[in-house]
């Protein structure tokens, strides 16, 4: 069962004391999920008391001003000394490198997450729009919304506008280190599917996690193919990923990205592959005849979906069929009038 140690999470420039040197805050977010989660750890190092930051919030002045009023309040004044990333999205990374020229302190991560930061900061190695925008389309999204491609072209980009700046240097984690943050050690669980090398925090001192979006209470995980990578399988390396999770004790106390802190992650983890394995066969049940993604989105999102969400969605979707594509459980061919990738339920 899951349960919320928590009643209300903390107020903006607030921040809950979820465990001993372990502070909870929260910063705001410009879309749906309205927040992120970050979590501030006291810390010692060679020059004496200090403060561990785990990841850093959307690099916009919102932001900039919630933590200018925390490193006078929750951190009392003190000294930054590391600034952990768990991964390369822009609530994560958007104000590493601000948080950087402020503090001094050096930026922790692994590597495919720190160089994804990089890459799509600058539209380069297949992370700009247009790449994925041409996949969206090789899946039928111009059926849906024959407009698609225009509308791409005259979108911002999204990623520089919550991550300004990129650290020029990093400390590379891996995963099974071992990072000591005061009087705890904390032991580095690498996951992938939702992102390259998504970096978790275990410390069986207490019994804490920090899953970053891996493992959320309630809602689930964005996993999608990208222009990048058109082939990837990343639902199964996503599911794949929660075994690594699997001896960690009953009790575990979960400090998540997004919602709550909560207890209960054995049976969120087992919810999480029912979730995707009721989806899946949804998805299977649906391909009775030939369809692309953008046939069966509305299967997996019932719900309206504006130009952002939408992208996300299309993703997500590939990623659903590319699973049951790989399992052996649908075909794969091409439309012959537009080239469309088309999926069929096997016989």
């Amino acid at each position: 069962m899951i349960e919320y140690p928590h009643d209300v999470p903390p107020a903006a420039g607030e921040a809950i004391t979820v465990a001993d040197g372990i502070f909870w805050i929260r910063m705001p977010l410009p879309f749906a999920l309205s927040h992120i989660n970050l979590w501030l750890l006291a810390d010692e190092d060679e020059q004496g008391p200090c403060w561990t930051i785990v990841d850093t919030g959307y690099g916009v002045e919102a932001t900039h001003a919630l933590w200018l009023q925390h490193f006078t309040t929750t951190l009392s004044g003190g000294r930054v000394g590391r600034i952990i990333v768990t991964h390369y999205h822009p609530d994560h990374v958007g104000c590493s490198a601000w948080l950087h020229e402020k503090t001094g302190a050096p930026v922790w991560m692994t590597a495919a997450e720190y160089l994804s930061a990089h890459a799509a900061a600058e539209d380069v190695a297949g992370f700009d729009r247009e790449n994925s925008g041409r996949l969206f389309l090789q899946h039928g999204l111009g059926r849906l919304r024959p407009d698609f491609a225009t509308a791409q072209q005259t979108r911002s980009t999204a990623y520089k506008r919550g991550v300004p700046g990129v650290p020029r240097q990093y400390f590379r984690i891996m995963d099974g280190d071992v990072i000591r943050i005061g009087r705890r050690n904390w032991r580095v669980i690498t996951v992938f599917g939702h992102a390259p090398e998504h970096a978790t925090l275990y410390s069986e001192d207490g019994r804490i996690l920090i899953s970053g979006d891996q493992v959320l209470p309630r809602i689930t995980t964005n996993v999608g193919v990208w222009g990048n990578q058109p082939e990837a399988n990343p639902l199964k390396l996503f599911l794949d990923g929660m075994s690594k999770f699997a001896a960690l004790p009953d009790d575990t106390l979960v400090l998540p990205s997004h919602d709550r802190v909560f207890t209960g992650l054995h049976p969120r983890i087992a919810a999480l592959h029912e979730h995707h394995a009721h989806r899946l066969a949804e998805l299977e049940a649906a391909l009775d005849v030939p369809r692309c993604a953008a046939d069966v989105l509305p299967v997996l999102f019932k719900r309206e979906l504006d130009d952002h969400q939408l992208v996300f969605a299309i993703g997500e979707t590939i990623a659903h069929l590319h699973f049951l594509w790989r399992a052996g459980r649908a075909t794969r061919t091409r439309d012959g009038v537009d080239g469309a990738y088309l999926f069929q339920r096997s016989q």
